[in-house]
Protein backbone atom coordinates (compact mmCIF):
# COMPACT_ATOMS: atom_id res chain seq x y z
CA UNK A 1 0.00 0.00 0.00
CA UNK A 2 2.61 2.59 0.69
CA UNK A 3 4.64 1.51 -2.02
CA UNK A 4 1.74 2.32 -4.65
CA UNK A 5 0.92 5.60 -2.75
CA UNK A 6 4.40 6.63 -3.53
CA UNK A 7 4.18 5.20 -7.35
CA UNK A 8 1.32 7.61 -7.78
CA UNK A 9 2.51 10.20 -6.22
CA UNK A 10 5.99 10.24 -8.33
CA UNK A 11 3.52 9.70 -11.41
CA UNK A 12 1.66 12.80 -10.80
CA UNK A 13 5.01 14.58 -9.97
CA UNK A 14 6.47 13.57 -13.31
CA UNK A 15 3.14 14.61 -15.37
CA UNK A 16 3.19 18.10 -13.98
CA UNK A 17 5.05 20.23 -16.62
CA UNK A 18 2.97 18.22 -19.13
CA UNK A 19 -0.62 19.14 -17.89
CA UNK A 20 1.07 22.82 -16.95
CA UNK A 21 1.72 23.20 -20.89
CA UNK A 22 -1.48 21.76 -22.13
CA UNK A 23 -3.30 24.04 -19.44
CA UNK A 24 -1.25 27.33 -21.56
CA UNK A 25 -1.98 25.76 -24.52
CA UNK A 26 -5.52 25.19 -24.05
CA UNK A 27 -5.44 29.71 -22.85
CA UNK A 28 -3.61 30.18 -25.76
CA UNK A 29 -6.20 28.18 -27.96
CA UNK A 30 -9.22 29.71 -26.17
CA UNK A 31 -7.99 33.23 -26.67
CA UNK A 32 -7.04 32.88 -30.07
CA UNK A 33 -10.54 31.72 -30.75
CA UNK A 34 -12.47 34.52 -28.80
CA UNK A 35 -10.60 37.09 -30.43
CA UNK A 36 -11.66 35.48 -33.84
CA UNK A 37 -15.11 35.82 -32.73
CA UNK A 38 -15.04 38.71 -31.21
CA UNK A 39 -14.23 40.26 -34.56
CA UNK A 40 -16.27 38.62 -36.28
CA UNK A 41 -19.97 40.22 -37.10
CA UNK A 42 -21.77 36.73 -37.26
CA UNK A 43 -20.74 36.20 -33.18
CA UNK A 44 -23.32 39.10 -32.77
CA UNK A 45 -26.90 37.49 -32.93
CA UNK A 46 -29.70 39.04 -30.72
CA UNK A 47 -29.41 37.11 -27.78
CA UNK A 48 -25.09 37.84 -27.77
CA UNK A 49 -26.11 41.62 -28.56
CA UNK A 50 -28.84 41.47 -25.44
CA UNK A 51 -26.38 39.75 -23.09
CA UNK A 52 -23.51 41.69 -24.09
CA UNK A 53 -25.01 45.44 -23.29
CA UNK A 54 -26.25 43.95 -19.91
CA UNK A 55 -22.86 42.56 -18.71
CA UNK A 56 -20.75 45.37 -19.66
CA UNK A 57 -23.21 47.75 -17.05
CA UNK A 58 -23.21 45.30 -14.41
CA UNK A 59 -19.58 44.89 -14.71
CA UNK A 60 -18.30 48.88 -15.31
CA UNK A 61 -21.51 50.99 -13.61
CA UNK A 62 -21.67 49.88 -10.32
CA UNK A 63 -18.22 49.55 -9.60
CA UNK A 64 -16.89 52.58 -11.61
CA UNK A 65 -18.06 55.56 -9.12
CA UNK A 66 -16.33 54.12 -5.80
CA UNK A 67 -13.50 53.11 -7.69
CA UNK A 68 -12.66 56.74 -8.99
CA UNK A 69 -13.17 57.67 -5.49
CA UNK A 70 -10.76 55.14 -4.43
CA UNK A 71 -8.59 56.13 -6.47
CA UNK A 72 -8.77 59.68 -6.32
CA UNK A 73 -8.03 59.24 -2.49
CA UNK A 74 -5.09 56.90 -3.34
CA UNK A 75 -3.55 59.79 -6.26
CA UNK A 76 -3.80 62.18 -3.31
CA UNK A 77 -1.83 60.18 -0.65
CA UNK A 78 0.33 59.30 -3.00
CA UNK A 79 1.23 62.34 -4.29
CA UNK A 80 1.13 63.93 -0.78
CA UNK A 81 4.22 61.69 0.12
CA UNK A 82 6.08 61.97 -2.78
CA UNK A 83 6.08 65.61 -2.62
CA UNK A 84 6.78 65.72 0.69
CA UNK A 85 9.76 63.48 0.21
CA UNK A 86 11.41 64.83 -2.75
CA UNK A 87 11.33 68.24 -1.00
CA UNK A 88 13.41 67.28 1.95
CA UNK A 89 15.73 65.87 -0.80
CA UNK A 90 16.06 69.06 -2.78
CA UNK A 91 14.28 66.89 -5.36
CA UNK A 92 10.83 69.29 -5.45
CA UNK A 93 11.24 69.73 -9.72
CA UNK A 94 11.18 65.92 -10.14
CA UNK A 95 8.52 65.14 -7.79
CA UNK A 96 5.10 65.73 -9.83
CA UNK A 97 6.76 63.61 -12.62
CA UNK A 98 7.45 61.19 -10.16
CA UNK A 99 4.05 60.80 -9.36
CA UNK A 100 3.11 60.31 -13.26
CA UNK A 101 5.52 57.57 -13.74
CA UNK A 102 4.69 56.02 -11.12
CA UNK A 103 0.72 56.10 -10.12
CA UNK A 104 -0.41 56.69 -13.27
CA UNK A 105 1.41 55.02 -15.68
CA UNK A 106 2.47 51.72 -13.49
CA UNK A 107 -0.01 51.10 -10.26
CA UNK A 108 -3.44 52.45 -11.68
CA UNK A 109 -3.64 49.91 -14.98
CA UNK A 110 -2.51 47.06 -12.47
CA UNK A 111 -4.54 47.80 -10.01
CA UNK A 112 -7.70 48.60 -12.40
CA UNK A 113 -6.93 45.23 -13.95
CA UNK A 114 -6.99 43.20 -10.29
CA UNK A 115 -9.91 44.63 -9.19
CA UNK A 116 -12.36 43.97 -12.57
CA UNK A 117 -10.73 40.68 -12.62
CA UNK A 118 -11.65 39.80 -8.34
CA UNK A 119 -14.77 41.60 -8.73
CA UNK A 120 -16.44 40.63 -12.24
CA UNK A 121 -14.27 38.24 -14.61
CA UNK A 122 -13.11 35.30 -12.08
CA UNK A 123 -16.63 34.83 -10.67
CA UNK A 124 -17.96 34.91 -14.26
CA UNK A 125 -15.47 31.94 -15.14
CA UNK A 126 -16.59 30.15 -12.10
CA UNK A 127 -20.07 30.74 -13.32
CA UNK A 128 -19.20 28.73 -17.03
CA UNK A 129 -18.26 25.81 -14.83
CA UNK A 130 -21.38 26.21 -12.67
CA UNK A 131 -23.32 26.54 -15.88
CA UNK A 132 -21.74 23.79 -17.41
CA UNK A 133 -22.68 21.31 -14.85
CA UNK A 134 -26.06 22.05 -14.45
CA UNK A 135 -26.19 21.51 -18.26
CA UNK A 136 -27.08 25.05 -19.33
CA UNK A 137 -24.62 24.74 -22.91
CA UNK A 138 -26.82 21.50 -23.60
CA UNK A 139 -30.10 23.61 -23.24
CA UNK A 140 -28.77 26.12 -25.61
CA UNK A 141 -27.49 23.96 -28.42
CA UNK A 142 -31.04 22.14 -28.05
CA UNK A 143 -32.14 25.61 -29.46
CA UNK A 144 -29.80 25.95 -31.49
CA UNK A 145 -27.65 29.24 -30.13
CA UNK A 146 -23.65 28.38 -29.78
CA UNK A 147 -22.94 28.81 -26.23
CA UNK A 148 -19.85 30.51 -26.71
CA UNK A 149 -20.83 33.65 -28.21
CA UNK A 150 -24.08 33.39 -25.83
CA UNK A 151 -22.55 33.29 -22.35
CA UNK A 152 -18.90 33.52 -23.22
CA UNK A 153 -18.43 36.28 -25.44
CA UNK A 154 -20.19 38.47 -23.48
CA UNK A 155 -18.65 38.18 -20.65
CA UNK A 156 -15.25 38.36 -21.97
CA UNK A 157 -16.15 41.64 -23.91
CA UNK A 158 -17.23 43.07 -20.78
CA UNK A 159 -14.79 42.54 -19.16
CA UNK A 160 -12.39 44.31 -21.36
CA UNK A 161 -14.29 47.33 -21.75
CA UNK A 162 -14.57 47.40 -17.90
CA UNK A 163 -11.00 47.18 -17.19
CA UNK A 164 -9.98 49.74 -20.37
CA UNK A 165 -12.94 52.08 -18.82
CA UNK A 166 -11.89 52.01 -15.21
CA UNK A 167 -8.00 52.39 -16.37
CA UNK A 168 -9.05 55.18 -18.69
CA UNK A 169 -10.99 57.58 -16.63
CA UNK A 170 -8.86 56.92 -13.53
CA UNK A 171 -5.54 57.61 -15.22
CA UNK A 172 -7.34 61.43 -16.21
CA UNK A 173 -8.74 61.62 -12.28
CA UNK A 174 -5.52 60.71 -11.00
CA UNK A 175 -3.66 63.51 -13.47
CA UNK A 176 -5.93 65.83 -12.51
CA UNK A 177 -5.29 66.04 -8.81
CA UNK A 178 -1.86 65.41 -9.23
CA UNK A 179 -1.58 68.71 -10.55
CA UNK A 180 -3.75 70.19 -8.10
CA UNK A 181 -1.87 69.28 -5.36
CA UNK A 182 1.09 70.65 -6.62
CA UNK A 183 -0.22 73.94 -8.18
CA UNK A 184 -3.65 74.11 -6.91
CA UNK A 185 -6.65 75.29 -8.36
CA UNK A 186 -4.76 77.49 -10.71
CA UNK A 187 -3.68 77.68 -14.14
CA UNK A 188 -0.59 79.00 -12.98
CA UNK A 189 0.95 75.49 -13.76
CA UNK A 190 -0.46 74.67 -17.18
CA UNK A 191 2.26 75.67 -18.96
CA UNK A 192 4.81 73.63 -16.87
CA UNK A 193 2.83 70.87 -16.03
CA UNK A 194 1.85 70.14 -19.96
CA UNK A 195 5.77 70.43 -21.16
CA UNK A 196 5.98 67.89 -18.22
CA UNK A 197 3.19 65.14 -19.61
CA UNK A 198 4.52 65.91 -23.21
CA UNK A 199 8.32 64.79 -21.96
CA UNK A 200 6.72 61.66 -19.80
CA UNK A 201 4.43 60.85 -22.86
CA UNK A 202 6.58 60.54 -25.51
CA UNK A 203 5.14 58.19 -28.48
CA UNK A 204 6.82 55.03 -27.43
CA UNK A 205 6.46 55.25 -23.97
CA UNK A 206 2.39 56.03 -24.77
CA UNK A 207 2.55 53.16 -27.40
CA UNK A 208 3.82 50.94 -24.32
CA UNK A 209 1.76 52.27 -21.86
CA UNK A 210 -1.83 51.13 -24.36
CA UNK A 211 -0.01 48.26 -25.12
CA UNK A 212 0.07 46.70 -21.57
CA UNK A 213 -3.30 48.21 -20.38
CA UNK A 214 -4.83 46.32 -23.49
CA UNK A 215 -2.78 43.41 -22.53
CA UNK A 216 -3.79 43.86 -19.14
CA UNK A 217 -7.76 43.85 -19.99
CA UNK A 218 -7.25 40.92 -22.43
CA UNK A 219 -5.58 39.06 -19.54
CA UNK A 220 -7.65 39.23 -16.86
CA UNK A 221 -10.59 38.17 -18.93
CA UNK A 222 -8.93 35.57 -21.07
CA UNK A 223 -7.39 33.39 -18.56
CA UNK A 224 -10.44 32.96 -15.92
CA UNK A 225 -13.15 32.38 -18.71
CA UNK A 226 -10.58 30.01 -19.91
CA UNK A 227 -10.14 28.37 -17.05
CA UNK A 228 -13.74 28.28 -15.92
CA UNK A 229 -15.17 26.92 -19.17
CA UNK A 230 -12.53 24.03 -19.68
CA UNK A 231 -11.91 23.50 -15.46
CA UNK A 232 -8.71 22.22 -16.45
CA UNK A 233 -6.49 20.00 -14.18
CA UNK A 234 -9.33 19.86 -11.15
CA UNK A 235 -12.47 18.56 -10.05
CA UNK A 236 -14.90 20.61 -11.62
CA UNK A 237 -15.99 23.31 -8.65
CA UNK A 238 -16.12 27.13 -9.14
CA UNK A 239 -13.98 27.37 -6.32
CA UNK A 240 -10.99 25.59 -8.05
CA UNK A 241 -11.70 27.04 -11.16
CA UNK A 242 -11.21 30.53 -9.56
CA UNK A 243 -8.21 29.80 -7.96
CA UNK A 244 -7.02 28.67 -10.93
CA UNK A 245 -7.80 31.49 -12.99
CA UNK A 246 -6.49 34.05 -10.53
CA UNK A 247 -3.17 32.10 -10.50
CA UNK A 248 -2.48 32.23 -13.93
CA UNK A 249 -3.75 35.90 -14.28
CA UNK A 250 -1.46 36.71 -11.83
CA UNK A 251 1.27 35.43 -12.74
CA UNK A 252 0.77 36.58 -16.61
CA UNK A 253 0.43 40.30 -15.45
CA UNK A 254 3.83 40.28 -13.38
CA UNK A 255 5.21 39.01 -16.98
CA UNK A 256 3.31 42.16 -18.61
CA UNK A 257 4.23 44.58 -16.11
CA UNK A 258 7.76 43.01 -16.06
CA UNK A 259 8.28 43.88 -19.95
CA UNK A 260 6.44 46.98 -19.50
CA UNK A 261 9.05 48.09 -17.06
CA UNK A 262 12.21 47.34 -19.69
CA UNK A 263 10.35 48.70 -22.48
CA UNK A 264 10.04 51.88 -20.63
CA UNK A 265 13.21 51.88 -18.87
CA UNK A 266 16.04 49.92 -20.24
Amino acid sequence: MHLSTWYRRVSHTSLAPVRWAAAWARITFFGSVMVVRALSPRSYGPQTRYNLARHVYIDTAPILGWFTVLIALFTMIITRIVIVTATSYGLSQYALEMVVRVLVVELIPLTAALFVALRCTIPSGAALVEMRRIGHFRNLRRQRLDPIAVEVLPRLIAGVFSCITLAALSCVVAGVLAYIAVYGFTIAGADAYTHMAGRVFEPMFTFIFMLKTLFFAIAVSVIPMASGLNNIEDDGSRESAALQGLVRMFGVLLILEALSLVGNYI
